[in-house]
């Protein structure tokens, strides 16, 4: 998960659609997709020939993000599709996300990385549980910008009242959840208004088309100004002949620490922290990704730290800011969206993984649940079901350094595997 920090409105935005089961979310890829004039030659043909299969007349532009062949079979999105596109103005990934519950994890893990989500609303049926959910999901892991795209207009005879009251709707929705600025727009993805072209359907409406409103939409790429955070993913002696050594590079020792700048930067000389322990270092030598070393690494640099002395350094190891250490805890709280099948069950433990760290965890308790619904929260409840949300306590094995997630997602962030069947049951956000 990637914190949302400053804003910037040019270069390359990541964007999800998100929404319930049948609101259209593939079809209005595809739609901008087509009329962008981003499809291949050779995906088009795929796509028509699948048309074709299923008995249809027309090209079915759901089935252009639908990668699996069982997804075509069945019609229906079962993970998520990222796909590129440009126009003149801007470069775009989008992540179509499965509307059904059963695939709520795939839309969690889309929209983890996501500048903006686009809510798709159907015109016909309004706001549905599922869209209430997935609203609240990406809000809770961090999504600041979302669209609200009421679509299938063509159903309603594009009418302008069925739009309003659907936006009001949406907008006493976002509040509730937490959004401050909320956008909105109408659609149709099947019959392409208002997606790169107005059309002449929606005279009523004075805003931008679905693209416009893309080539000007902010994005999130500053994690400057947070506090330095390094996160080690490797320990490994670098071979000499294999790099270009800068003058300044004196070291006999090549033993480097390979990970990610998850937060704010880093120069040679400068003094860090190791954590855990909380011994002191500096900054000896950077190596950069094209094997020259450099004298300072940004946010989200994969780089190989060189430190003045040695340590006892292993995978998981922090390196933090000196001036802004972080929470170290074997205790906390945190928000849980849980994603299995089997319920959660107090009495075992599970793997947590936190950035590169991994340690075994149990849930102490289930502090409340929330109902998605009405936001309400209750208490008492001794075990959590796939895609319940609720404030948890855990414990974990040892140690564990931390950011809350309200301050740096990148370190407040976390998710449990089921140490059996290795699958990942549930994802959090440290309080």
């Amino acid at each position: 998960m990637s914190m949302n920090n400053s804003i910037n409105v040019s270069g390359l935005l990541r964007f999800i659609t998100a929404g319930s089961v049948d609101d259209g979310k593939s079809t209005l890829i595809g739609r901008m997709l087509y009329d962008s004039k981003n499809l291949q030659v050779d995906q088009l043909t795929a796509v028509e020939a699948s048309s074709k299969k299923r008995g249809m007349k027309e090209v079915d532009l759901s089935l252009i993000t639908d990668g699996l062949l069982a997804e075509r079979e069945q019609g229906i999105t079962i993970d998520v599709a990222y796909r590129y596109f440009a126009t003149p103005a801007r470069k775009f990934i989008v992540g179509d996300s499965p509307g059904h519950l059963q695939y709520t994890r795939n839309m969690v893990t889309a929209a983890s990385s996501a500048d903006l989500a686009i809510v798709l609303i159907d015109a016909e049926s309004g706001v549905k549980p599922q869209t209430r959910r997935h609203l609240y999901l990406v809000h809770w892991v961090g999504v600041s910008h979302v669209l609200f795209a009421v679509n299938k207009m063509d159903k309603v005879g594009f009418s302008e009242d069925v739009y309003q009251k659907i936006e009001r709707e949406c907008v006493e929705l976002a509040q509730s959840i937490g959004y401050s600025k909320i956008h909105s727009m109408p659609v149709s993805a099947l019959d392409g208004d208002n997606i790169t072209s107005r059309g002449d359907r929606l005279s009523w409406y004075e805003g931008p088309t679905l693209l416009e409103y893309l080539e000007q939409a902010p994005t999130v790429q500053d994690f400057s100004h947070l506090p330095f955070r390094f996160s080690v993913q490797r320990v490994m002696r670098l071979n000499r002949q294999n790099i270009q050594v800068n003058s300044g590079f004196d070291g006999a020792d090549l033993r480097g620490y390979q990970g990610l700048v998850v937060s704010g930067e880093v120069s040679v000389g400068d003094e860090v922290v190791i954590s855990p322990g909380g011994h002191r270092a500096k900054i000896k030598s950077i190596l950069g990704a094209s094997r020259r070393f450099i004298d300072s690494a940004l946010p989200q640099e994969s780089v190989t730290l060189f430190l003045d002395q040695d340590y006892d350094v292993s995978r998981g190891t922090l390196f933090t800011d000196v001036n802004n250490p972080m929470l170290s805890s074997n205790e906390f709280n945190a928000e849980l969206c849980w994603f299995d099948e089997a319920p959660l069950d107090l009495s075992r433990t599970y793997l947590m993984k936190q950035m590169s760290k991994a340690t075994r965890v149990r849930l102490e308790a289930i502090n409340e649940l929330v109902n998605v619904e009405t936001l309400e929260r209750t208490a008492n409840h001794l075990s959590m079901c796939m895609n319940d949300i609720g404030q948890v306590s855990l414990k974990t094995q040892t140690a564990l350094s931390f950011d809350s997630f309200k301050s740096n997602q990148g370190t407040g962030a976390f998710i449990l595997i089921d140490e059996v069947s290795n699958r990942t049951v549930a994802a959090g956000t440290i309080q």
